[in-house]
């Protein structure tokens, strides 16, 4: 594959957060609960609700800061605005209890800047938690994240703000991403070439258009280059 720059996604590409801003609403939960309000429901209820709302955020139905003020105020919190912060700093501190390198991420990345590729992580999601994230694997380069760009995956603008940080042109990236749809089809879309990394043996989506390449691991991603 003749390319000039990669763009990679972060969540189940370069790492595995396990769940990480799922736990960190059930934290904040236990502080609402001990402060001034009260769980709505069992702990099965409890996870599938932060679960929908985590959904609806990554969507872009809204900011990470009116979640976390819609989830506070759901269970009776007095003053909302106040837990923002608080559930910010939870997430952002369990990075590196959570957050895990995919196999292969770190030294693929270090093969990568031996042979003077640009490289940048297009992610959907808040900043700062993942820049953190990124740092966490040592990646070096442009991190561009959905809140700050104002656009994301998979619209073609957040793509083409991956291409001018990477200074080339979008047929000469190359995006890498375990998701068909806002990942691969999409960077398709915005005229990338769209890499699947596919690491638990998934079947593509039919009515999508076809990856560039499959992966099944990043390492094998030096091999298409």
């Amino acid at each position: 594959m003749q390319i000039k720059a990669l763009g990679f996604d972060i969540d189940h590409t370069l790492g595995i957060d396990n769940k990480l801003e799922r736990v960190a609403f059930l934290r904040l939960l236990d502080d609402v609960c001990a402060e001034d309000g009260r769980a709505l429901g069992t702990l099965v209820e409890e996870i599938a609700r932060i679960d929908e709302l985590l959904e609806q955020q990554r969507a872009g139905a809204f900011s990470i800061e009116q979640a976390v003020e819609r989830f506070v105020k759901d269970r009776g919190a007095r003053e909302p605005a106040g837990y923002v912060a608080r559930y910010k700093h939870m997430a952002i501190d369990s990075v590196p209890e959570f957050f895990v390198a995919q196999v292969g991420t770190r030294s693929t990345l270090a093969e990568l800047r031996r042979r003077d590729i640009p490289c940048a992580i297009l992610s959907n999601g808040w900043s700062p938690l993942q820049q953190r994230k990124a740092q966490r694997l040592g990646f070096d380069g442009p991190v561009l994240v959905s809140d700050g760009l104002g656009t994301q995956k998979p619209d073609a603008q957040a793509f083409l703000a991956l291409s001018r940080a990477l200074t080339s042109e979008p047929a000469e990236v190359a995006y890498v991403g375990d998701n068909p749809r806002t990942d691969v089809a999409a960077a398709i879309a915005a005229g990338m070439r769209g890499v699947w990394l596919d690491a638990e043996g998934a079947a593509y989506p039919s009515g999508l258009p076809q990856p560039n390449a499959v992966i099944h691991s990043l390492a094998e991603l030096l091999t298409l280059l």
